[in-house]
């Protein structure tokens, strides 16, 4: 062989040709992995926002109800209160209309 470091730089210049494919099917792969992984956070990112939405409104319907339930039950009070203060002057005049039939 004439040029034997003609042969050795051609046949590692091929091999790393070849690494160097190899390389960058791994950084191609890598990276099709990240913008998967980010894809797949992105759509986590969405849904439990979505999620904090929905249970925001749960809890303000469930807050309407609540401050309804205890408006229904002030104004119950309200109506059993003004009966009483009824039925105790009503009272009071059978009371006094007694007293005045019976002197």
């Amino acid at each position: 062989m004439k040029h034997p470091y003609l042969a050795i730089f051609t046949l590692s210049a091929a091999v790393l040709v070849g690494c160097d494919k190899d390389k960058t099917a791994i950084d191609d792969n890598t990276a099709a992995t990240k913008r998967a992984i980010e894809s797949r956070k992105d759509a986590v990112a969405v849904a439990a926002d979505e999620a904090k939405k929905e249970a925001d409104k749960d809890a303000a319907i469930a807050k309407a109800r609540i401050d309804a339930k205890m408006e229904s039950a002030e104004a119950q009070l309200d109506a059993d209160k003004k009966k009483a203060e009824a039925e105790a002057k009503a009272e009071k005049v059978r009371l006094d209309a007694e007293k005045k039939k019976n002197p």
